[in-house]
């Protein structure tokens, strides 16, 4: 890749949640970051230390059959033939640290923005399905009173079908 701006649509194409948590594939990584996998894969590994669990993981067979399956990655191979590690938000931006390249520290920016606007989207739609649990909540148990109402409502058109007995003075027919 050059040194082209990449668009946000990319990047967030290439965010996959896994055991509940939002993360990127190392190749998609060295890919944005401009550097070759297994590269990316030294670092780490010399610096090992910079990456707990909750910053970096590798993902398990089962996992990396399933993205295949969900057509997230298009085969085994594609992945270099191993299991690959998965970078969260922290783990993203720990990478710029070790790697050091100014392509690697743009990218971390661009990559950890791209989060904290999924994060605000979340917030917002998470404040719109609050909302909309409420008034769930407020309508259902309306839904007697409504039928209830209507029930009602139908006896006045039974009633105006049926013919009244007439009221008042009555004269006797001669």
């Amino acid at each position: 890749m050059s040194k082209q701006i990449i668009p946000e649509e990319v990047v967030i194409s290439k965010i996959y949640e896994i055991r509940g948590v939002k993360v990127m594939l190392d190749r998609d990584l060295a890919e944005l970051y401009d550097v070759k996998s297994i590269r990316l894969r030294e670092q780490v590994k010399r610096n090992i230390q910079k990456f707990p669990e909750h910053f970096m993981f590798q993902l398990t067979r089962e996992e990396t059959d399933n993205m295949v399956s969900q057509n997230a990655i298009p085969s085994k191979q594609h992945l270099g033939g191993s299991l690959p590690y998965v970078f969260t938000e922290h783990g993203i931006l720990q990478l710029a640290n070790v790697l050091k390249s100014g392509r690697a520290i743009q990218m971390s920016i661009k990559i950890i923005e791209v989060f904290i606007k999924m994060r605000e989207m979340l917030l917002t739609h998470k404040d719109l399905l609050i909302e909309m649990e409420n008034i769930r909540k407020k309508v259902a148990g309306q839904d007697k009173k409504i039928q209830m109402i209507f029930d009602y409502l139908k006896q006045f058109i039974k009633e105006k079908d049926e013919p009244k007995k007439e009221i008042g003075f009555k004269q006797k027919k001669k």
